[in-house]
């Protein structure tokens, strides 16, 4: 064997030698997370839950007199009136629409039915 040969076989040796080396440690590096993150767990079920003792101070409950209320320029423009609701004759109708073209199963129609009648 010549001495390209030895080179060649030294160069496979210490590729392979890095490639487990790195693998071994990601797996140490992974198990010993896991262990951390279970151990964090544990400690954050077993600590009481914590609650606000007192009130924020009263000076971040409410805004200042000149802050609430916005110039007339930025208020919202009143909300529009909610939509009428479906009228329920309709809305049996549109079910029964759905069922004779097959869309809804008899089951699937009656539960309908029923949740709008409040049954």
């Amino acid at each position: 064997m010549g001495l390209m040969g030895m080179m060649a076989r030294t160069a496979v040796v210490a590729g392979t030698a890095t490639a487990v080396s790195g693998r071994v440690a990601r797996r140490q590096q992974n198990k010993y997370q896991q262990q951390a993150d279970a151990q964090a767990y544990q400690e954050q079920q077993q600590a009481p839950p914590q609650q606000y003792q007192e009130a924020p101070p009263q000076q971040y409950q409410e805004a200042p007199p000149q802050y609430q209320q916005a110039p007339p320029q930025y208020q919202a423009a009143a909300a529009p009136a909610p939509a009428a609701a479906p009228n329920l004759v309709d809305e049996i109708q549109r079910l029964a629409t759905l069922k004779d073209q097959g869309i809804l199963s008899d089951d699937e129609f009656t539960a309908a039915k029923n949740k709008l009648l409040g049954i």
